[in-house]
């Protein structure tokens, strides 16, 4: 796990709240990744199907990338990356499959990273990248 601090990531939209927390590790996430050559493609991708916090293309092997952002303010509930349960790689599979199609992309390399976030007062989150989380699940 690495310590990260953005530069525009001091104060969540809506202190406390799980949505702030959640838009919160969001920016520290898109941060992190654009701090190591990623390209943001697109954010919040939603679709009937599920949703995909993050879109990307790796800078190494320009695979896409189809991230899920977990952040926590503490550990009562466990490592963030936890909160990635079976179900919801369902459903992050499901948009990724939509957004392929939208996009007529089916013959690219892709994976689902995870980004877990431990958010800090002082700003200096702790930010852990999982490359290939999990496979494709339907």
């Amino acid at each position: 796990m690495k310590l990260f601090s953005g530069n525009n990531a001091e104060a969540p939209p809506a202190i406390g709240s799980n949505k702030g927390t959640g838009q919160l590790g969001e920016e520290i996430a898109s941060q992190f990744l654009t701090s190591r050559s990623y390209r943001i493609l697109e954010r919040n991708f939603r679709c009937k199907g599920g949703e995909v916090d993050i879109i990307a293309r790796d800078p190494e092997d320009k695979s896409l990338v189809f991230i899920e952002v977990k952040a926590r303010r503490d550990l009562s509930y466990g490592v963030p990356q936890l909160a990635v349960t079976p179900f919801k790689q369902r459903q992050i599979s499901k948009a990724a499959l939509t957004w392929l199609s939208k996009n007529r992309l089916h013959d690219t390399n892709a994976r689902f990273d995870v980004i877990a976030i431990l958010l800090h007062t002082d700003g200096q989150h702790a930010v852990e990248q999982i490359k290939n989380a999990f496979d494709l699940a339907y």
